[in-house]
Parts: structure tokens; sequence; C-alpha cells
């Protein structure tokens, strides 16, 4: 899952959601060097991705992109996931999105010296372009797909995927929807699991 997946599935802890959006870059035992709810928001954040990997209606999304994009299907599905959550955002959520996600932006500032300078170095882009809302749109998804094909220097092609997510909207959508249920039950039932384990 891409970032407000796994922002909205660590639950009301502003640590844990820090834990999980900054997991990417914390390699190995490295979390250990966190406060104990980022460790926590950090293990959630590989449980899902484990989750997700592995799950086969994720497979059949991913597969459809496969042939186009090969090991970068995964990257894509992923941000496509997150176009539906945000689209779909009232279903899950009684904040409107756009306070939910100022109100995410405020708790990274207010702990940006905890972040990874690679983070740090990420937010300004995130705040001037407000990604997490743009993900709603299709145009905002248009560009975040352009912005990861220019970090991959072209050779991923990303950008283009913008075509299979018009021609396959209802498929991708009906998976995401499908899948996104289990993974909040899961996410629930491993958040509960991880802090019982700390106690």
């Amino acid at each position: 899952m891409n970032f407000l997946a796994h922002i909205y599935l660590s639950g009301n802890n502003k640590m844990i959601t820090i834990g999980n959006f900054i997991a990417d870059g914390i390699r190995g035992k490295k979390y250990k060097d966190y406060p104990q709810d980022i460790q926590t928001g950090i293990l959630l954040h590989r449980q899902i991705d484990t989750f997700t990997d592995a799950h086969p209606t994720v497979r059949k999304s991913t597969k459809r992109l496969h042939k186009n994009y090969g090991h970068y299907s995964g990257v894509i599905v992923d941000i496509l996931y997150d176009h539906y959550l945000a689209k779909n955002w009232s279903k899950y959520s009684d904040v409107p999105l756009s306070k939910y996600v100022d109100d995410f932006y405020d708790t990274l500032e207010d702990n940006f010296e905890i972040l990874p300078s690679r983070i740090q170095k990420m937010i300004p882009h995130l705040l001037a372009d407000n990604w997490l809302l743009s993900y709603a749109s299709i145009e905002g998804i248009t560009k975040v797909l352009e912005g990861m094909n220019r970090r991959t220097k072209n050779r991923s092609k990303m950008n283009l995927a913008v075509n299979e997510l018009e021609e396959f909207y209802s498929e991708f959508e009906t998976e995401f929807t499908s899948f996104f249920e289990e993974l909040i039950n899961f996410s629930k039932q491993t958040l509960d699991t991880l802090q019982s384990n700390k106690q």
C-alpha cells in the first residue's frame, strides 16, 4: 500500500502513524533506535506490506500491469489503490480527507526532527503538491506516476499506467474495495498484537 493507506491503517496514535509513514526508509533492526510507538508503526508497516504482496486480489491487479511495467507493477498498484481510498474516503472515515491530511501534515512538522533525512527532504514536495489529497483525482494520480517515472530516470514508464487505470477503472476499484476490507481487519489485529507484546 502507499502513503495514505499506511497512515489510515495506523489508527489514532500519532507516533505509530509516523512510524508507519517512515518505515520504508528504516532498514533491518534500525527501527530499534526509535521510541516504542514509532517502532510499533514500523513493524505494522512491514506486516501490512507482507500481507499485501502475498494477497491473491492484489496479485490479480498487479498481473494486469505486469506485461507493460514488470516489477514496477506492485508499486503502481499501491498508488492506484491509494486513489480509490482517497476517492471513497467518506466510506472509511468520518473526518473529511482535507482535514485528515492537514492534521497529518501538522504531525509531521511537529515531529520533523525525528524523521529520517530522506523523509525530511521529501516533506517540502509532499506539502507543496499536497500529494495525499491529490490522490483523489486521476489528474493527481497522473502527477504522482509522472514523478515516480522521473525518479526511475524514465525506465519504468509508470507515467503511462494512467491508461490502464482508465481502461480498467471499475476492475481495479472492485479489487481494492474487496481487499481493503480484509486489510483493515488484518491491520487492527496486527496492531493489537504488537501493542500487547510491548506491555
